[in-house]
């Protein structure tokens, strides 16, 4: 396949646009409020956040973060094996596509989900998770396929950008529908099952199959195992590929956990009030559309100083808005100028995770089984992290504290990237 093929990269980073609903409406905007709001109750006149599953009892955000939890720590242990086979099978597209209608059914189910088939609604939010998590290892693992080493920065942000561009506009037209027309806010659960399997359509058309012509033979799962295997032996004896994913692996841990929870942090300690809540999704779409620019501008970061020298920027900035958020911000403006960095940050660092990741790699056919630890790395990152930010709140009674883990994540990750060995590749 020729790289650089410009319908082909268009293709790809349209995932981005399709699969971006999921993490703005589900994670981040709509379903947070929804679930709060449906698993609260009143006992003896006063609200309580307490729900009940198999017989123990939990705050709800801790609930939602120990599923969450669950679905990297399954995404981790079916992410390695499964690439293996879509490497040695050709079969990156068949096993990305599985994944995205998985997620996007998960997604719709979430329309009927209630307290009272609360066991029910978990399975929905860990199904599309699942989904989502899963489709990416193998749609970040076509980016080393399509383009050359010196467009990955700016081919990664292309679908940042996009994503956030997509998302933000199926989360205002729920909003129009929502507001203006009275639609329940769980038809928007609909929506984006809807949307994300419509437009990936628009990649899976363009995207190849089998980029190597690869002519499987014998027993797939068991080769798919020994190619697995032979790329962690190539993977242990390159120190800089070893020092990135560690420095990754503690970062992403923030990162990820800051969108998974921050809506539930601004829901419980700055809109506390009902018809506060709506105000809440001013500060995402801040998030959404200042991320756009931030995708660019760290892109061009990258050119200029450095990979590394890029996320150590990114990285500094967001122990500063750890540290802010936990010292200063307890009021709507302070949380708006919150979300302005997180999202000036929150686009760059993701964008230029994986492209570093890419340009790191050696020259090898194997780039699902490559990505597969990159995305490891991630969900057992956000496995800690999300677990420790619902344990914290659990013994504190403060979501509040479970911030103080955030700025070590990113403090301990900033120390261990200043150890990368230089790299021509991504320091040119």
């Amino acid at each position: 396949m020729e790289k650089g093929n410009k319908k082909i990269i268009n293709a790809w980073a349209f995932y981005d646009w399709a699969n971006s609903s999921y993490p703005l409406v589900i994670t981040s905007a709509i379903f947070p409020v929804f679930y709060d709001a449906v698993t609260k109750s009143t006992v003896n006149g006063k609200v309580s956040d307490m729900v009940s599953l198999f017989g123990t009892e939990f705050h709800n955000t801790e609930l939602y973060s120990y599923v969450v939890a669950l679905s990297f720590v399954i995404v981790s242990f079916t992410a390695p094996v499964l690439s293996g086979i879509a490497d040695y099978a050709g079969k990156k597209k068949r096993f990305m596509q599985f994944f995205c209608y998985m997620g996007s059914l998960a997604c719709a189910s979430l329309f009927f989900f209630s307290k009272e088939h609360l066991g029910w609604g978990m399975l929905s939010i860990l199904i599309s998770s699942v989904g989502f998590w899963g489709s990416l290892v193998f749609y970040n693992a076509f980016l080393p396929e399509i383009a050359e080493p010196a467009d990955h920065d700016r081919v990664s942000a292309r679908g940042y950008s996009l994503g956030y561009i997509g998302s933000a506009i199926l989360l205002i037209l729920n909003l129009i529908a929502i507001k203006g027309f009275d639609m329940p806010a769980r038809w928007s659960f609909i929506s984006v099952a809807v949307w994300w399997a419509g437009f990936a359509q628009v990649t899976f058309a363009k995207l190849p199959n089998n980029v190597y012509g690869r002519k499987p033979e014998g027993n797939v799962i068991f080769k798919g195992f020994r190619e697995l295997k032979k790329v962690w032996d190539e993977l242990k004896n390159i120190k800089r590929l070893k020092r990135y994913l560690a420095s990754f692996f503690v970062y992403s841990m923030g990162v990820q956990t800051v969108m998974i929870m921050a809506v539930f942090f601004a829901d419980k300690v700055i809109f506390k009030k009902e018809e506060e809540k709506s105000n809440l999704i001013i500060a995402v779409l801040i998030i959404q559309f200042v991320g756009v620019a931030g995708s660019l501008l760290f892109s061009r970061l990258s050119r200029w100083i450095g990979n590394i020298k890029a996320l150590g920027v990114a990285i500094f900035i967001w122990i500063g808005i750890c540290v802010g958020t936990y010292l200063y911000v307890d009021s709507p403006f302070s949380f708006y100028v919150d979300a302005a960095f997180v999202g000036l940050v929150m686009g760059g660092i993701q964008s230029l995770s994986r492209s570093t990741y890419s340009k790191l790699l050696p020259e090898t056919q194997d780039h699902a089984s490559y990505f597969s630890f990159y995305d490891v790395s991630e969900k057992v990152g956000i496995v800690i992290g999300t677990v420790l930010f619902g344990y914290i709140e659990r013994m504190t009674g403060s979501i509040r504290s479970s911030i103080l883990v955030l700025i070590a994540f990113f403090v301990v990750g900033f120390v261990v990237l200043l150890t990368i060995p230089k790299s021509k590749v991504i320091e040119s």
